[in-house]
C-alpha cells in the first residue's frame, strides 16, 4: 500500500513506475548497505596488497644481501684451477698414421697390334691366370703385310736358286778354262772366266742375304700375329676393362692410345705410409705393424715394414714407408684408405695433457701448483706431441701438479685453489692393438 501522501514505499521493490516507458520501468532492486560492503572489501584488498609488497621487498633484500656476502666471500678466495699429476710416459707408444694400399703387381695392358676388337673374354672382377686370353683383335692390315712378306720371301728363295745355278755354271766354266793346256786359251780368257765365277758367287750370297732379310720380316710379322690374342701378364684380377667389340685400337702405350685392361695381383698388398720426421728414425725394416680398414675395423691385418725411402721428403718432411701385408682372401683392395699402427719404444720421459701447455714469447711453459697452492710457470722442452698428450723432455719432475687451461690473468706466485681432475692421467702401459676376439684374425693374416 502506498503511503497516505501518495509517494511509493522506499523499502518496497520497485517493479515499475506509472506513466514511464517500458525500457525505463525495468529497474533492479538494490539491497540496503551495499555501498558500505564494497568499501570494506576494497579496504581489505588494499591491506593485503600492502602486506604482500612489504613481505616480497623484505625477502628480496635478504637475498641481495646474501648474494653480496657470498660474492665477497668468493672474491676473497683464490681462483680454482684443475690440476693433474705429472706421470711417466708409457714404455711403448702407439703411432697411428694414415696409409693407402696398392696391389703387389698392377699392369695396364695395351695393344701391340692395330686393329678392331673382335671379342673380349674377361670382365672386371674376373680372376685370370698368366697367359690366359683376354681379348682378340682383328688385324686386316697386318694380315696383308704378312702375306706380302711371305710372297717376297718366296721370290727371294727362287732368286737364290737362280743365283746358285749361275754360280755352279760359272764355277764349271772357270775350272774347265783354268785346266786347259797353255796356248789353247789365253790368260785373259782365264781371268774373265774367274771374274764371272766370283760375280756369280757374290750374287748368290746377295740372294741368300735377301732371303734372310725377307725371312726376318716374315718372322716379325708372325710374332705380331701372336699379339692378336691379348693374354694376361700374370695371375691376378681384372680391375678395368676399357674396350668393347668393334673398338678400333692402336698399337702402343702413348697418352693418345686407349688401354685394353688393367690387371692387379692383390694376394699380397703393399701399404704406403708417410711417417713424420720425428718418428722416422724409429721405423726400420722388419718392424711389425697393424693395419685397420674402415670397411672392417674389428679384424686388423698384421704386416711388416719391408722397405723405406731412407730419405726425407723436402716438401712434407716425411719418410715414405712400405708395409707388406698377406692378403690371400683379398679382403684388402688396392687403393683403400687404411690406418696403420706402429708400437714405438719410448725412453723414460714425462707426459702431460696438451691442455697444460701455455705458449709464450719465451717458449712453451707449464703452470705447476706447489704444496703451498701457488703457481709457478716452468719452461719446458717438448719431446713428442701425441695429440691429447705431450711428452716433456725437460722442465718437470714426476709428481708435479700441473694446471689445465689456466687463465691468462693468473701470474707466477699467485695462489689458487687446486681441484684434482679425474680421467686426465697420462696413459700408461702398452695399449693393445686388438681385443681378444681379434687376435686370431691377426695371426691368420700373417702376424
Amino acid at each position: 500500500m502506498p503511503p497516505h501522501n501518495g509517494e511509493p514505499d522506499p523499502h518496497a521493490p520497485i517493479a515499475s513506475l506509472p506513466n514511464t516507458p517500458a525500457a525505463e520501468r525495468k529497474l533492479t532492486w538494490v539491497p540496503p548497505r551495499t555501498g558500505r560492503n564494497v568499501i570494506i572489501a576494497a579496504a581489505a584488498v588494499m591491506v593485503a596488497l600492502l602486506l604482500g609488497f612489504f613481505i616480497v621487498h623484505h625477502l628480496k633484500s635478504d637475498q641481495e644481501n646474501t648474494l653480496a656476502q657470498d660474492t665477497a666471500k668468493t672474491a676473497e678466495q683464490p681462483p680454482p684451477v684443475d690440476v693433474v699429476p705429472v706421470e711417466m710416459a708409457a714404455l711403448s707408444q702407439p703411432l697411428k698414421l694414415p696409409g693407402e694400399t696398392a696391389a703387389w703387381y698392377e699392369s695396364t695392358v695395351y695393344a701391340r697390334v692395330s686393329g678392331y676388337i673382335s671379342a673380349w673374354k674377361v670382365d672386371i672382377g674376373d680372376r685370370v691366370k698368366k697367359g690366359q686370353e683376354l681379348c682378340d683383335i682383328e688385324t686386316p692390315e697386318l694380315d696383308a703385310d704378312l702375306n706380302a712378306s711371305q710372297a717376297k720371301l718366296n721370290v727371294s728363295q727362287a732368286n737364290v736358286k737362280i743365283a746358285q745355278a749361275d754360280a755352279e755354271f760359272a764355277k764349271t766354266t772357270y775350272d774347265r778354262w783354268w785346266q786347259s793346256p797353255k796356248g789353247v786359251v789365253s790368260d785373259q780368257e782365264r781371268q774373265e772366266k774367274k771374274a764371272q765365277y766370283d760375280s756369280s758367287a757374290a750374287k748368290l750370297d746377295a740372294a741368300k742375304a735377301q732371303v734372310a732379310l725377307d725371312q726376318a720380316s716374315v718372322d716379325r710379322l708372325m710374332a705380331l700375329q701372336t699379339f692378336k690374342h691379348v693374354t694376361a701378364p700374370f695371375d691376378g684380377v681384372i680391375t678395368q676393362r676399357k674396350i668393347d667389340i668393334g673398338d678400333l685400337v692402336t698399337a702402343g702405350s702413348t697418352a693418345s692410345n686407349t688401354s685394353l685392361y688393367t690387371v692387379a695381383q692383390a694376394d699380397k698388398i703393399r701399404t704406403f705410409i708417410d711417417v713424420p720426421q720425428n718418428a722416422a728414425a724409429k721405423i726400420v725394416v722388419g718392424r711389425s705393424a697393424t693395419v685397420v680398414s674402415d670397411a672392417d675395423r674389428i679384424h686388423p691385418f698384421g704386416g711388416t715394414v719391408s722397405r723405406t725411402a731412407n730419405s726425407i721428403n723436402l716438401a712434407s718432411r716425411t719418410l715414405r714407408v712400405e708395409v707388406d701385408i698377406p692378403n690371400p682372401d683379398l679382403a684388402l683392395m688396392p687403393g683403400m684408405y687404411v690406418e696403420v699402427s706402429f708400437d714405438l719404444k719410448q725412453s723414460g720421459s714425462m707426459q702431460v695433457p696438451a691442455s697444460a701447455l701455455v705458449f709464450r714469447e719465451s717458449g712453451p711453459e707449464v703452470a705447476v701448483v706447489g704444496d703451498d697452492n701457488k703457481v709457478t710457470f716452468h719452461l719446458v722442452t717438448i719431446g713428442q706431441d701425441n695429440g691429447d698428450f705431450v711428452q716433456i723432455a725437460s722442465g718437470l719432475e714426476p709428481g708435479d701438479r700441473v694446471a689445465l687451461n689456466i687463465s691468462s690473468q693468473i701470474a707466477s706466485g699467485d695462489a689458487v685453489t687446486p681441484e684434482e681432475v679425474k680421467g686426465q692421467a697420462a696413459p700408461s702401459g702398452q695399449p693393445p692393438t686388438a681385443d681378444a676376439t681379434t687376435q686370431p684374425a691377426v695371426a691368420a693374416r700373417g702376424e
